[in-house]
């Protein structure tokens, strides 16, 4: 069983499409294991992007992860990761395919609604970031 750590970014969580997010992994078979909804503090996004930081877009993107709550998830099951990505589609939401979450609701390459990590190596850090281990549930 694999876990991967899936965000619901502040632009998705503003257009109220949390439940249609979730919808999506449910109906794909995947689990949550642990979720919550949260505020980024700047030190917060900051640290969860240290990866990017020296990245152009660095300051955009922590800005915008801070500028409204997100919700946090731990998602579960058999190649969990790859399944996920495949749901949210491309990070540049003009080259998603039909029917994902980023070609269904995203607006631009940033305000792209969702955040998935690429890695179990990735998830295991963000599922950190985010949860301890008593928040998250064996399903």
């Amino acid at each position: 069983m694999e876990r991967t750590l899936s965000i619901i970014k502040p632009d998705g969580v503003a257009k109220n499409v949390i439940g249609e997010v979730i919808k999506r992994f449910e109906t794909d078979g995947i689990k949550i294991a642990a979720m919550k909804m949260i505020q980024l503090t700047e030190a917060g996004a900051k640290g969860f992007y240290a990866v990017h930081k020296d990245r152009p877009f660095f300051n955009s993107l922590t800005d915008f992860m801070t500028s409204g709550p997100i919700v946090v998830m731990v998602l579960e099951g058999e190649n969990v990761i790859a399944r996920n990505r495949k749901l949210m589609g491309a990070t540049n939401f003009e080259e998603a395919e039909v029917g994902t979450i980023r070609k269904d609701y995203a607006t631009n390459i940033e305000k792209n609604v969702v955040h998935g990590s690429d890695a179990p190596e990735t998830a295991a850090f963000e599922i950190g970031y985010f949860f301890n281990a008593f928040e998250i549930q064996e399903r």
